[in-house]
């Protein structure tokens, strides 16, 4: 792996080595960038209360319309939405559900696909953690230093990997400075307490401008929480008779210490054990603003330690009927995680019989350039040239001893020509070198490596727009060890269309071809995957998995009010998921991967409108809904498909205070896979009290937060831990965020 490590130093070198003439013959100045902002403003420089239009800003779309869906989330959102991880930061945007597998892992589920077939980027470019392969591994972002969150889907999608045949999510932190700060030293800073998990937390950056044309960055980060606080049992009705009737049983057989223990983990009530965690970042990085060019770079290391829940009473299951519940064969899950915890937190989380803990260790150096170069008035106007290195560890750890430690090295780089007429013509490249060493490593050292060649054209027609995109990928798969390599030749399209009225209003249809190659993982698998508590078999025969969809939308603003509305169908041929086998290996079902065609279906909707408005007040409503079917076409359904949401809220706003209610509502999901277990209706009240202590100045506000204040009992039918991880009781939270 070292020979990444010289590959990186050289494209660093190369990269300043080729920008350098650039920006020496840039005629413009810091103060033009001053006087010109662009649609990356940093977002402190503006009103953060403000409701106007919002801005894409995903790498290189910035320039387009971009026909396609989208989502934001900007700080105001963020501090609303406070969470740890990225799933449950994204789970009130319509369409968007959660893995929700532990407080320190839960990623983003997009229109019911999730894993390798969503991308989760960091301003353009991979977060090269391994949190796509298993819901049991966190996703390298710390949501406390987050400026926006963008949900991207559509033909711009295309721009960013196979992987994004379900969509992207796109995170922007600013760790690289792309203009000047208005201020010679610009500072953000977000700082948060709770009950619900005893959290502390704060995140805060800096910005100094050193020189008129450099700018120095400088973010960090700290979490910590104590155990999760729920409303009642940890466990499912149905799973606490499993372990009583397994107490019985133990106990007719005279093992009276393993009884106890069952009847102990179902009379588990009122917290979840060792589902705390504590998590720490740092940032650093340098910007260099010529007119309307800028290069920099950046380091991270981001660290979190964080317990893995594993199912009560499978320490001591005799067979596949004990494991059952906790088999929700993800289609995307497919990694070896759920170990153990490090010394330091032994006294806290070990059982009283001596049992060990299982926690996660994760640690990753991450290296990112970054360049935009104005390239006159040509055919081209900018060139967009992005590139990341990441080295990560991950070690499961049971108790103080080292169970098994992944690593994964990473390097991606793209590079994008923006089109003076709206378009964009660019490459990509991308290699990982995985490793796992361990008892319960089951997944082969491999390699892969990706490159691409895409574009996106938009052609505006006045009252009509049309936009075109298109993708070839090549990914090339090699595992040494099992002498195997796989080679796929990737082709994806979209074409949208819409029409617009003088009122604003658009009304379209996308149509889409994706393809996907079969991950490293779902080809290579061969032993114990903790995380899913199964026995999981990997299919090198696997071929190309391939989506065609079709999406009809319509949005807009008529008057005050602003509403969107999407019906969309995805048919996929070849869908790569996990079936069980009816076989025991290692006292663990046997899962393997297969394929089939599998079609998916969904609407998503939302509404805001001002119901009154008048001199320093205003009474708002907000409305969202979402729905998403999945019918398999073989025999059975597929596993922890998201069930019907229903959203709304009610805000009051002042000139100094902000008041707002949400009541978000989640349907039953009866329709489950084998092994899979069904899930009630449940519903969360949540308020929330906003307040701006400076007069005319939005930059400081004091929130008071009152989440699931009934003290609702929920779980979400999307993860895999469902029968034993309920989602938070009651909460109290306040946090303050400023920006100056």
């Amino acid at each position: 792996m070292k020979s990444f490590t010289s590959r990186i130093a050289l494209a660093t070198a190369l990269s300043f080595a080729l920008a350098a003439p650039v920006f020496a013959e840039q005629p413009g100045t810091a103060a033009a960038a001053r006087q010109e902002p662009r649609a990356d403003e940093p977002e402190e420089q503006r009103d953060v209360h403000d409701r106007g239009d919002i801005l894409v800003s995903a790498e290189g779309l910035r320039e387009l319309d971009f026909i396609a869906g989208q989502d934001v989330l900007e700080v105001a959102e963020i501090q609303r939405n406070f969470a740890g991880q990225l799933g449950e930061l994204l789970i009130k945007v319509p369409g968007v559900s959660a893995t929700s597998f532990a407080p320190g892992a839960s990623r983003p589920i997009l229109r019911g696909l999730d894993g390798e077939r969503v991308r989760v980027l960091i301003d353009g470019i991979g977060t090269a953690d391994v949190g796509n392969t298993s819901a049991d591994h966190a996703t390298t972002i710390d949501p406390l230093t987050v400026q926006r969150v963008e949900v991207l889907r559509g033909p711009g999608a295309l721009l960013f990997g196979s992987q994004a045949i379900g969509g992207v999510v796109n995170v922007i932190d600013r760790r690289i400075p792309v203009a000047v700060p208005e201020e010679t030293i610009h500072v953000d800073a977000l700082f948060a307490a709770d009950t619900v998990a005893d959290l502390r937390s704060g995140g805060a950056s800096l910005d100094a401008a050193v020189t008129e044309n450099m700018v120095l960055h400088l973010d960090g980060s700290f979490r910590e929480t104590g155990n999760l606080e729920i409303p009642g049992f940890q466990v499912t009705p149905g799973l606490r008779n499993e372990l009583l009737a397994e107490a019985a049983e133990e106990e007719a057989e005279g093992e009276f210490e393993e009884a106890e223990e069952f009847r102990e983990a179902a009379a588990q009530e009122g917290f979840i054990p060792n589902s705390d965690l504590q998590t720490w970042t740092v940032n650093g990085g340098v910007g260099f603003i010529f007119g309307e060019s800028s290069f920099g770079a950046s380091v991270g290391y981001f660290d979190t330690d964080y317990g893995v829940l594993k199912r009560p009473g499978s320490e001591h299951a005799h067979g596949e009927e004990e494991h059952g519940d906790d088999h929700d064969h993800d289609e995307d899950h497919d990694h070896d995680e759920d170990h153990d915890h490090d010394e330091d937190h032994d006294e806290d989380h070990d059982h009283e019989h001596g049992e060990e803990d299982v926690r996660i260790g994760l640690e990753q150096l991450r290296v990112d350039l970054r360049g935009d170069i104005a390239l006159g008035d040509g055919l081209f106007s900018r060139l967009k040239l992005r590139g990341g290195y990441s080295d990560y560890t991950h070690t499961e750890f049971e108790g103080a001893e080292v169970g098994t430690v992944f690593d994964s090295e990473t390097i991606e780089a793209r590079a994008e020509l923006v089109q003076r007429r709206g378009g964009i013509v660019g490459a990509q490249f991308k290699t990982r070198d995985f490793s796992a060493e361990g008892a319960e490593a089951f997944v082969a050292p491999n390699e892969t490596t990706q490159f691409a060649l895409f574009t996106v054209q938009e052609i505006d027609l006045g009252g009509f727009q049309v936009e075109a995109a298109g993708r070839y990928e090549r990914v090339d798969t090699e595992s040494e060890p099992l002498g195997v390599e796989r080679d796929f030749n990737l082709f994806s399209g979209a074409l949208s269309a819409v029409a617009e009225t003088p009122g604003g209003v658009r009304a379209g249809i996308t149509g889409s071809r994706s393809q996907r190659a079969p991950a490293s993982e779902e080809l290579f698998a061969n032993g114990p995957h903790i995380a899913t508590q199964a026995f999981e078999i990997g299919n090198v025969d696997l071929e190309t998995e391939t989506a065609w969809g079709v999406e009809t939308f319509v949005r807009g603003d008529v008057g005050a009010i602003s509403f969107g509305a999407s019906l969309y169908f995805q048919a996929f041929d070849d869908f790569i998921y996990l079936s069980p086998t009816g076989e025991e290996e290692d006292d663990l079902p046997v899962f393997v991967f297969l394929q089939d065609d599998v079609d998916f279906f969904g609407f998503e909707a939302d509404v805001a409108l001002p119901l009154v408005e008048r001199d320093g007040f205003a009474l708002l409503t907000d409305l969202r809904a979402s729905y998403v079917q999945a019918d398999l076409d073989g025999p059975g359904e597929l596993p922890r498909i998201p069930p019907v949401s229903l959203f709304g809220a009610l805000e009051a706003q002042f000139d100094a205070f902000d008041l707002r209610g949400e009541v978000q509502w989640f349907g039953e999901q009866d329709e489950i896979a084998e092994f899979e277990t069904a899930t009630d209706s449940f519903a969360f009240v949540n308020l929330y009290l906003s307040w701006r202590p400076l007069e005319n100045n939005r930059n400081v506000v004091v929130q008071l937060a009152g989440e699931n204040l009934f003290d609702e009992e929920g779980r979400r039918h999307t993860s895999f831990t469902k029968d034993f991880v309920p989602l938070p009781g009651r909460n109290i939270r306040a946090s303050v965020r400023m920006s100056f």
